[in-house]
């Protein structure tokens, strides 16, 4: 019965482990992306004319 606990409890920690480093690929990539597209923005403003 403790193996079955143990080996539950290995398992959490490791999709815990893996779920993390999944997110802070994602967050990372999404705040280039998010400075990337911003910049080009301010870029472009500046040929506007009304």
């Amino acid at each position: 019965m403790n193996e079955k606990a143990y080996k539950s409890m290995s398992f959490a920690g490791a999709s815990g482990i893996a779920i993390g480093i999944v997110m802070i690929v994602t967050g990372v990539s999404a705040g280039i992306i998010a400075i990337i597209s911003g910049a080009r923005l301010l870029k472009d403003k500046k040929g506007l004319t009304f």
